[in-house]
């Protein structure tokens, strides 16, 4: 049993041990959370591969709406884009002729939106329903997937059947069947297009 002469001596020890304790506690207790790491910024370097790359999208009954194929596709990380080498855009509608859009290299955004095409681009929709075959090339396209629309702020030529068209930029409606040509606007219309031959 210690001393009282002891004891004494130890409780002026003990108080500053736990006023430092105290002490820690509260200046714990006020100091402000640790700030987390920030993320590590994106790369725009590739995170993924893929060869014969393919992608579709289907209504609701399972029928293909349009369908995206490359030779090969690069996917970055920072801005989800995805380069792509030959690549093909086909778009299906009921009763209607289908349309396709190639070209020697492309990109498309992270949700498979916005479909770009550049180099010895081309669109095609297939002759039927009473429509000849129409084609147009272009250095660019741009493919507006969910509103079904292509355009190109580039120089584009147009031929449908025999009717050929110049101008400086297009607008193409896939559900309308609607072509808007814009700028310096030339071309040969055929009679058969003048004379009762359908617009669309």
């Amino acid at each position: 049993m210690p001393r009282p002469g002891k004891l004494a001596s130890l409780l002026p020890l003990l108080a500053v041990a736990a006023l430092a304790g105290i002490t820690y506690w509260l200046l714990q207790a006020t100091l402000p959370p640790a700030q987390q790491a920030p993320a590590p910024e994106k790369r725009h370097t590739p995170d993924y591969f893929a060869n014969n790359f393919s992608v579709s999208e289907l209504d609701a009954t399972g029928t293909t709406q349009y369908r995206l194929t490359a030779k090969s596709m690069v996917h970055y990380e920072d801005d989800e884009i995805s380069e792509l080498t030959l690549p093909a855009m086909r778009m299906f509608q009921p009763m209607k002729p289908t349309v396709t859009a190639t070209a020697q290299r492309g990109t498309v955004n992270g949700d498979v939106s916005i479909v770009d095409l550049y180099d010895d681009a081309r669109i095609v929709r297939a002759a039927g329903y009473g429509d000849p075959q129409m084609q147009a090339d272009s250095q660019h396209f741009r493919v507006l997937v969910n509103d079904d629309v292509i355009e190109t702020e580039k120089p584009v030529r147009l031929q449908r059947g025999p009717s050929v068209m110049t101008a400086s930029g297009m607008n193409y409606n896939n559900v309308t069947r609607v072509m808007k040509l814009f700028g310096n606007v030339r071309g040969a219309i055929a009679a058969t297009d003048i004379n009762g031959g359908s617009s669309k």
